[in-house]
């Protein structure tokens, strides 16, 4: 049995907060951010926008699309680091909001990977029989989560969501492949001290330390992202029996430009054959491939029987890979 992708759909706040407007916030200019990260401006969640607000109009897009009602939907998988609580998962929220009242629903957290980790889970559900119909979400409200007096980091991220309905299919256009890995030995070199059991929002040493937002050891990651990613895309295309030649669009995780150029030139795909919206939006972590991904196929971007490479690299350190035949 194969599993095909039968819609896309995304959603972004309508607040748009520019390098410029950053330079009024925080000792920073334009050209610095731009030079090192390839981001022009991000999108900001309004007051009264949460992750389940983008979680849910990206899937009511990418059913639409699709042309599957809630109720076909088997599961719910919701991959995101800022969910609206602890507990329920988002996903249930989602799943409220759609109608999708057969679907089992859950989180997934695997940060900036986590739509490729639930690519890989649904394709396991699809291809075993256990599902028919499966919604994957990646939904962020990341500027929720930055120190914005912190330059290194809060002119990074920004908010929105992505999602895809996967169906079983019997058909040559199909997800080929998924490849993920995580390597917990660097965890401590990009994450969210606070708010978990370690240390709890109810600390008054979360707050005054500012333990809540984002921590980062950019340098260090950047290094391991680019052999990540790497590593990730020569497995899937191995498995494959593919050459990076074969692949018409590299659609990688919309982190920062350096990295993605870098992994493009140690697998030689040529700059043509690469998606990014960086610039538009920022880092919105396991929302930026969807987000990327709707983008390229409703602009027509995408065409039938190509090959689609997604490879993402996020905190954990997790990443991984998917390939696609268009």
């Amino acid at each position: 049995m194969n599993v095909r992708i039968a819609g896309t759909g995304s959603a972004l706040p309508g607040k748009i907060l520019t390098n410029a407007e950053l330079e009024k916030l925080v000792d920073t200019s334009d050209e610095w951010i731009t030079t090192r990260t390839g981001i022009k401006e991000r999108r900001i969640a309004a007051e009264g926008e949460y992750t389940s607000t983008f979680a849910a109009e990206a899937g009511r897009k990418a059913l639409e699309m699709a042309g599957v009602k809630p109720e076909e939907i088997d599961f719910i998988i919701l991959s995101t680091v800022t969910p609206d609580f602890p507990f329920p998962s988002t996903a249930c929220i989602v799943q409220d909001m759609l109608g999708a009242v057969n679907a089992t629903a859950f989180d997934l957290s695997a940060a900036c990977s986590g739509f490729i980790f639930g690519l890989s889970v649904a394709e396991k559900y699809l291809r075993s029989g256990s599902a028919q119909k499966i919604l994957v979400i990646g939904s962020e409200t990341l500027t929720r989560i930055v120190d914005w007096n912190d330059r290194n980091t809060c002119v990074l991220f920004g908010d929105g969501a992505g999602a895809v309905v996967l169906e079983a299919s019997d058909g040559d256009h199909s997800l080929l492949s998924t490849h993920t890995f995580s390597n917990g030995s660097y965890w401590n070199l990009l994450y969210q001290p606070g708010s978990g059991s370690r240390n709890p929002a109810t600390n008054s040493r979360t707050i005054d330390e500012k333990l809540l937002y984002v921590t980062m050891e950019g340098n260090e990651v950047f290094k391991h992202a680019v052999r990540a990613m790497e590593e990730a895309s020569v497995k899937a295309l191995e498995s494959n029996g593919l050459l990076p030649s074969d692949i018409a669009l590299l659609i990688p995780h919309q982190a920062n430009r350096r990295i993605i150029d870098a992994t493009a030139k140690r697998l030689g795909v040529a700059p043509d054959r690469l998606f990014t919206n960086l610039h538009c939006y920022g880092n919105t972590s396991s929302a930026s491939i969807p987000i990327a991904l709707d983008e390229a196929n409703r602009q027509g971007v995408i065409k039938p029987d190509s090959k689609l490479l997604l490879v993402a690299f996020g905190g954990g350190f997790a990443y991984g890979s998917a390939l696609i035949n268009w």
